[in-house]
């Protein structure tokens, strides 16, 4: 089994947590599924979770180079200088960051964040899409910190083939687990090969799924 499942903000990427916060079994009651790779608590967006362990490892284990792509609202206007250094690498406190998918892009239509991000007066924003093939701590915060862009707000939006077009926040819905099969054939065919871009719009509501469901929480939310 494989969830698609889109993570709100402050939410653990796991089941349990002794201090109160919220987690994902306030969303999710299937038995036996578990993340596939993590997402921070202060992100927003696109989770996997499956009861297969091997998928498991296909989906969240860096060496297999599987996309994640996000979107990120950064703090000003970055140049070309600034965007190259993050296609090509940025020099972080664990090494080296891989080359890297990187391009601006309109505002994205997303759902309000609560709270909303805390904006300086005077200063613009930007959004800026990135692919990554690996899954460091905090990277995508710390790669665009590195080049003077600090991110005020970050959205998962795809992992390899799969998108979290349809769903608002807390929503799941399951997936077919052979589309990532079916990508690994196709570029093993191909020798390698890129994901497609990810759409700008996400409707904030069920889309299309043969499965959904949102548990209602009896936890409040932190303050």
């Amino acid at each position: 089994m494989l969830i698609v499942f889109n993570k709100p903000f402050n939410v653990l990427c796991q089941f349990t947590d002794k201090e109160g916060r919220r987690t994902l079994a306030d969303f999710i009651s299937v038995p036996r599924v578990r993340p596939a790779g993590r997402l921070d608590y202060d992100s927003e967006g696109l989770l996997l979770l499956t009861d297969d362990g091997a998928l498991q490892t296909r989906i969240a284990e860096p060496k297999h180079k599987l996309p994640k792509t996000y979107w990120a609202q950064i703090e000003g206007v970055p140049g070309t200088e600034a965007l190259e250094k993050l296609r090509r690498g940025v020099h972080l406190s664990d090494g080296r960051t891989r080359p890297a998918q990187v391009r601006l892009i309109p505002e994205p239509e997303l759902w309000p964040r609560d709270p909303p991000i805390r904006m300086r007066r005077n200063i613009p924003t930007t959004w800026i899409e990135l692919s990554l093939t690996e899954g460091r701590n905090r990277q995508v915060r710390r790669m665009t910190a590195a080049v003077g862009f600090p991110t005020l707000r970050l959205v998962r939006v795809a992992v390899g083939p799969y998108r979290l077009v349809g769903l608002a926040p807390g929503e799941w819905r399951e997936a077919d687990a052979a589309l990532l099969q079916f990508r690994h054939d196709l570029e093993t065919k191909r020798g390698g090969g890129g994901d497609r871009r990810t759409r700008r719009k996400i409707p904030a509501g069920r889309g299309g799924s043969r499965r959904s469901g949102r548990a209602r929480s009896t936890r409040r939310p932190p303050r």
